[in-house]
């Protein structure tokens, strides 16, 4: 069915919530496993059709914020989802506490449980008001951001759009376009720290409440961080600090001689080469009818995937006036598909998000005979696992998006992959400290980004600029208001990734073997047990980022880059 053909309705709140918690009744007076899992498995269809319903509400919503329906019913459910997550806690406690549990284990897999062990610590009655707001907040932060309308030379630039400008060959109009998009950022900043301020009352608030010391041990819960915490997190950042952000400044070196400049500053950062960066050739309908011949190449599995996203538009790519900015996959659970919003804006980005999301795309279509909802898609940090590992493996086929450009992408792409892991970490420091110091003001919070920034990423510059100068680059960054802690995933994903391209560049022939596997086990195992499913190494063990950043160095080294100038 195509995406515009599947219908939403409100569910009634009254009936729905009578017939879901009479189901957690039957669980919690089940005698027996039989009798239990019969009722788990009736009660998982309902669910099931309530979370399509929120879905298909909430992406009609990002595709257009200004829809009055699906603004009003956007709200309806920022009031009603935590109220439908108590129900969600009964089923988790009955789950837990049944006294044939290890029975129940024959069918619905370990983390199943160890998810509903987060969910019960992360989650009380009394935190509904709280979480009502913060889901208020959220919305607003993206409204906010939506409604950006950037003049500049003679046209109105969104977010997005204005982004794209920033890669111009001249340094004069990439830095008045990125001054452009400051300014916006600068104009509105009493409302983004308001918004963040409130935010981190209200996070700080819900903690306390539950008996956490601070906001940063309940978003470990609401994270589901099934197998670590935050001292191997912190050992982590630390070799990140140590071996990415060295190579990380030897990368931004290298793009300095490439540009001829003394500096890179600010507005310098999104271009890579003196001749621009490499941009995919053709529109959207072009890069879509690549993608789909590089899928029906790649394997036999790819290539079903991708002609059930493309027979059924499954898929809005394309940016627009009130539009949500980003990019993002996520599960269509009644209908058995993925759905992959994102905004083109005739960069490379353009191909990532044909790589990225098709990879949560297309774990979540490889993924389909498991039942049970809660455990279809990894935890995060081993989603991007299936994301990222897929933008490498599509590297043979990038002269179908960048034609004589495709060795440039690839050199591009995997410095980025680099680059990014200094910035990454420096997300989930931000927060821990923000976190662990609620009652910090504004400024202060501002004063610590731009002291974590000197530390990991020492090459950024923002000569002139005094919004970015006085730490507020940050409110750029999506998760940091609306999915607080979710960053780290993408740097631990990305070393696992790096470890994939590895072993292709190895000519390891059980590569793809291990990643299809990955894909299939979806959230039956934590992420440290995922790893080792695949045959990759723990990010966490000492040692591992060394070794991936020695080989990735001599990788790069191994490239001429200067010839990619023209």
């Amino acid at each position: 069915m195509k995406f515009d053909e599947m219908k939403y309705e409100r569910p009634d709140f009254v009936s729905m919530s009578q017939k879901m918690n009479a189901y957690v009744d039957q669980l919690e007076q089940a005698e027996n496993a039989e009798a239990f899992l019969k009722t788990f498995f009736a009660l998982n269809k309902e669910r099931i059709h309530l979370q399509t319903m929120i879905i298909l509400c909430q992406v009609r919503h990002s595709i257009n914020t200004a829809d009055a329906f699906y603004d009003a019913e956007n709200n309806y459910w920022d009031e009603t989802t935590p109220k439908y997550d108590s129900i969600d806690t009964r089923m988790m406690k009955a789950c837990i506490n049944a006294p044939f549990k290890e029975e129940l284990k024959k069918e619905i897999p370990e983390t199943f449980f160890q998810l509903g062990e987060c969910k019960l610590k992360a989650f009380d009655e009394s935190m509904i008001p709280e979480m009502i707001e913060e889901n208020k907040l959220c919305t607003e932060y993206g409204k906010l951001k939506a409604s950006a309308q950037i003049p500049f030379e003679d046209k109105i630039y969104n977010l997005s759009e204005i982004a794209a400008v920033s890669q111009d060959l001249d340094r004069n109009r990439r830095k008045n376009a990125y001054d452009a998009k400051m300014k916006f950022y600068a104009e509105h900043e009493a409302e983004f720290d308001r918004i963040y301020d409130d935010m981190v009352k209200v996070r700080t608030k819900m903690a306390k409440k539950l008996g956490f010391n601070d906001y940063v041990e309940l978003a470990y819960y609401r994270m589901n961080r099934l197998d670590y915490d935050r001292k191997m997190v912190a050992g982590y950042r630390k070799q990140v600090l140590d071996y990415c952000t060295p190579l990380a400044s030897k990368i931004i070196e290298k793009q300095r001689v490439r540009l001829g400049l003394d500096e890179v500053e600010y507005y310098d950062f999104d271009l890579h080469f003196k001749n621009g960066n490499p941009k995919p050739a053709g529109s959207k309908d072009a890069l879509v009818a690549s993608a789909v011949k590089m899928y029906h190449e790649m394997s036999e599995e790819t290539g079903k995937f991708i002609d059930v996203m493309n027979d059924n538009d499954l898929w809005d790519l394309e940016s627009r006036k009130n539009k949500e900015m980003g990019g993002y996959e996520t599960e269509i659970p009644e209908y058995h598909v993925p759905f992959i919003f994102s905004n083109f804006n005739g960069t490379s980005g353009d191909v990532d998000v044909l790589t990225h999301e098709a990879g949560h795309a297309f774990q979540t279509y490889m993924a389909t005979d498991i039942e049970i909802p809660d455990v279809c898609c990894p935890t995060m940090e081993s989603a991007e696992i299936d994301s990222m590992s897929m933008e490498f493996f599509a590297y043979p086929w990038m002269e179908l998006f960048f034609h004589e450009n495709a060795e440039k992408y690839k050199y591009d792409h995997l410095s980025h992959t680099i680059t990014f892991l200094p910035y990454g970490v420096l997300v989930d420091h931000y927060q821990e400290e923000v976190y662990t110091h609620p009652d910090w003001s504004m400024e202060e919070r501002k004063q610590c980004w731009r002291k974590l920034e000197k530390m990991y990423v020492p090459f950024k510059k923002y000569t002139g600029c005094d919004i970015l100068e006085r730490g507020c680059w940050w409110y750029q960054q999506n998760h940091i208001f609306q999915s607080p802690f979710y960053y780290i995933d993408y740097t631990l994903a990305q070393v696992c990734a790096q470890q994939f391209f590895i072993r292709k560049d190895k000519n390891d022939e059980n590569y793809w073997k291990d990643y299809l596997h990955l894909l299939k086990l979806g959230g039956t195992k934590s992420f440290t047990n995922l790893c080792k499913e695949a045959n990759i190494k723990v990010p966490f063990e000492e040692g591992t980022i060394k070794e991936i950043m020695e080989y990735l160095d001599e990788k790069l080294d191994s490239v001429d880059d200067l010839k990619f100038n023209g």
